[in-house]
């Protein structure tokens, strides 16, 4: 029923939101003698913010056309490399020369949570120069027939695999949050199972390894409510006449609700200083602010069978780091992995997974060679800063480019570093036994 009122919300106010649409164009009217008044200003600014607030977002486009590599700008196209219901591999292309080295080849893992891929648009941006990047692209469930069967964790894990069988021997992994756990476990299976296609190293970023360790409000909700509460609160089915009706799905508009309930003075002060930038027709500033909601309130839906499977195993029992993860039935144990090498990154103020939590990886993958693990804590940022921002562009991308050349076969280490500025120094953590750090020259 909650869904059904979703959409007949939606579909009430729409007559009201296209009228506002249709204000705002008139009132922005240069030849409109009252879009030069303060009244005709103010009442611009409303509609356009009732129009905002009201409407539907799609999905964004990456919209990345071009980038710098080697000095020279280098188009850049996108095409669909593998397809499953439930997820499609894009790869970035780029067009360089006949003799050129597009690098390292990366598979970049968006978070299945709510919003879609593009939110690493500038993820991408700042590894694309140097590597050859695959990012997942997650499909909306709501748009999934019922007909192709339900999703949950361990199709997400197979998924993975799949993918990596895809990209060949010698490729690295970037998992960006929630996918931190699937991506170790599946490196996990493949090493137990020594699959020749495991990659070669693996960067887990902001992810909820061990959310025993500093838990946070949302950690600590997921354990006070359990598994059962959040089956009887949370999922509902899509109505008609979407094309995956009747599926059972988390709806991406509560967790939408969530994200910004989390931290609503942030973004009430944000809406209500994009009123003034477009009353005063300050139209940088009101243009950065659109930007970003643009993409933060494009939302997807969930399949019920993985949010749950995800809930009960990552946040309520904690099953990867008590060595009681299975997938298919069979163990996870992150100690057989040897092969891949490992880098943890975290954000000093993350309220999403806390300190901690990813680094806690290097303690169950305990028999990686200590030359082969780093771990960086990245300075000022919360959960968001730690894959996007200026900070991660300046700060932890190079270091993240340093570790893959540094496991990379067909790179030069050395050639990679000195671009990035950067020296990998071995350091004893007792933490993790035996963590590398990265520090700057």
């Amino acid at each position: 029923m909650l869904y059904y009122l979703y959409e007949l919300n939606h579909a009430v106010v729409g007559p009201a939101r296209a009228l506002a649409d249709a204000g705002r164009i008139y009132l922005r009217n240069p030849l409109n003698p009252l879009a030069h008044t303060p009244l005709g200003k103010n009442a611009a600014a409303g509609f356009e913010m009732f129009e905002r607030m009201t409407r539907r977002y799609d999905k964004p486009e990456f919209g990345i056309t071009e980038v710098e590599s080697g000095g020279k700008p280098v188009r850049v196209t996108e095409e669909t490399v593998w397809r499953r219901p439930f997820c499609r591999l894009r790869r970035f292309r780029k067009h360089l020369r006949q003799e050129g080295n597009p690098g390292p080849r990366l598979l970049l893992v968006a978070p299945m949570s709510g919003h879609y891929a593009t939110l690493l648009r500038g993820t991408v941006e700042a590894l694309l120069p140097d590597h050859d990047v695959y990012i997942t692209d997650w499909t909306d469930a709501r748009t999934v027939p019922l007909a192709e069967g339900v999703f949950d964790l361990d199709d997400y894990i197979d998924y993975i695999i799949e993918m990596f069988h895809k990209l060949g021997p010698g490729a690295h992994v970037v998992a960006v949050c929630q996918p931190s756990v699937p991506v170790l476990a599946a490196i996990s299976v493949m090493e137990e199972d020594r699959d020749p296609n495991v990659p070669a190293s693996m960067t887990l970023m902001g992810g909820p390894i061990d959310t025993r360790v500093n838990p946070t409000a949302v950690n600590l909700l997921a354990e006070e409510r359990g598994i059962d509460w959040f089956a009887a609160n949370v999922i509902v089915k899509v109505p008609f006449p979407n094309a995956g009706c009747m599926r059972d799905v988390y709806p991406g508009f509560l967790q939408l609700t969530g994200f910004m309930s989390m931290n609503l003075d942030r973004h009430v002060t944000a809406h209500y200083d994009l009123f003034n930038h477009l009353v005063e027709g300050d139209g940088d500033s009101a243009d950065k602010h659109t930007e970003f909601y643009d993409e933060y309130m494009a939302v997807m839906d969930l399949d019920a069978a993985f949010y749950l499977q995800t809930i009960d195993t990552v946040f309520v029992r904690h099953l990867l780091p008590k060595g009681e993860m299975t997938h298919r039935g069979r163990p996870v144990d992150p100690s057989r992995i040897t092969r891949t090498a490992l880098m943890t990154v975290e954000g000093e103020h993350d309220d999403i997974s806390g300190l901690g939590q990813t680094e806690a990886a290097h303690t169950l993958c305990r028999n990686i060679p200590a030359a082969k693990r780093v771990h960086y804590v990245q300075p000022e940022v919360g959960h968001y800063g730690v894959f996007n921002g200026s900070r991660f562009r300046r700060e932890v991308a190079p270091r993240i480019g340093a570790f893959i050349a540094g496991n990379d076969k067909g790179a030069s280490m050395a050639e990679r570093v000195k671009r990035a500025g950067l020296k990998v120094v071995a350091s004893s953590a007792a933490k993790v036994g035996g963590t590398g750090k990265m520090d700057k020259s």
